[in-house]
């Protein structure tokens, strides 16, 4: 009988033993979650020692637990530094230090000597006798033809057509196997004052030739992104025949300002405000952003824009002087990856 007790007192140990092992692990998630049963949490030295690296732990869900109790701690750090500097640029007043401007590839961009100083004479005179002179002084008014590269496919065909609604008096003529060589006299007799090709790749436009006519220059250009106005989300209404507003920004140097004089010579002079149609070439970090929007007046303060299409980016490839000449022309600039992108804050335009 002795023997008998025994063995159901070892079998009770053995159970309470058991229990105690499946309570384990629930004591250790409370641990884990950092919270007791009386719901106070643990102070912070406990859960991240000074010297503690969270890529220590082994266990991938532990690891996932304190990386994001990190993150909401490094959070709160943060909100808590922004409230204070508020609070103490409200008392301060006007007397409150400016605020810091982050640092960005753009505004710590390498020094170019290029750089055009807006009250500086000899690009004012260079300028004033350059070939777009005429344009400019208002004895000229732009003439635009618009083609493509030979076959070209549905996609290059329709962001022709729908350029030739966001240029004013531009004219989209099919090559028909022409050479540039020969279109360019055609287009100087019928006072043509440039001509655009889209090339493409593919069955999708990868590249515009713009030369100005009729002694250039030529501009050759990567094309990318293209979006059609079909393509664009929460678009509107298909643009008017009204002469839109040119914005040009951020072309600093002096290649920027030629290729800015460029875009600028494709539209008349006097924009229609009333079509309220703006076209803008955007161009940071040498990559130039085309959007076409239309802007409309909610009240007298709060005005909206609406993107009408097309939109493309591009990339300047080569100037070239004169017009079109790809085996005996001579180019201003060409750019040469190797050696000219030698540091990522270095820009050209």
């Amino acid at each position: 009988m002795a023997k008998a007790g025994d063995k159901s007192d070892s079998k009770g140990k053995k159970g309470v033993k058991r229990k105690a092992t499946a309570e384990e692990p629930q004591e250790a998630a409370v641990a884990e979650d950092g919270a007791t049963e009386s719901g106070a949490q643990p102070p912070k030295a406990a859960a991240f020692p000074p010297g503690f690296s969270i890529s220590e732990i082994k266990n991938k869900q532990r690891r996932h637990l304190m990386f994001t109790r990190w993150k909401q701690q490094q959070r709160k750090e943060k909100l808590a530094i922004k409230k204070k500097l508020k609070k103490e640029r409200e008392a301060l007043g006007d007397k409150a230090p400016p605020k810091p401007v982050p640092k960005t590839i753009d505004n710590q961009r390498v020094y170019d000597e290029t750089i055009v100083d807006p009250n500086d004479e000899e690009v004012a005179y260079d300028e004033a006798t350059d070939e777009f002179a005429s344009y400019f002084n208002r004895q000229t008014s732009p003439k635009i033809l618009i083609t493509t590269s030979d076959r070209p496919h549905g996609r290059t065909v329709r962001l022709c057509e729908q350029l030739s609604t966001v240029i004013p008096n531009s004219h989209v003529y099919y090559r028909r196997g022409l050479a540039l060589k020969k279109i360019i006299p055609q287009c100087i007799s019928r006072d043509f004052t440039d001509l655009i090709v889209i090339n493409e790749d593919r069955k999708t436009p990868n590249g515009l030739i713009l030369s100005h006519l009729p002694s250039g220059p030529t501009a050759h250009f990567k094309m990318s992104s293209v979006r059609l106005r079909k393509e664009i989300k929460r678009r509107g209404k298909d643009p008017t025949e009204h002469v839109p507003e040119i914005i040009l920004n951020n072309f600093t140097t002096r290649l920027g300002h030629s290729v800015g004089r460029m875009f600028a010579s494709l539209f008349p002079h006097n924009p229609q405000f009333i079509g309220r149609q703006v076209a803008t070439f955007h161009n940071q970090r040498d990559y130039i952003f085309f959007r076409f929007h239309r802007y409309i007046f909610k009240s007298e303060k709060k005005v909206g824009i609406q993107e009408l299409g097309p939109r493309f980016t591009l990339k300047l490839r080569s100037l070239q002087k004169g017009t079109f000449d790809s085996k005996y022309g001579e180019y201003e600039w060409v750019h040469k990856p190797r050696e000219m992108d030698t540091s990522r804050r270095k820009f050209h335009l």
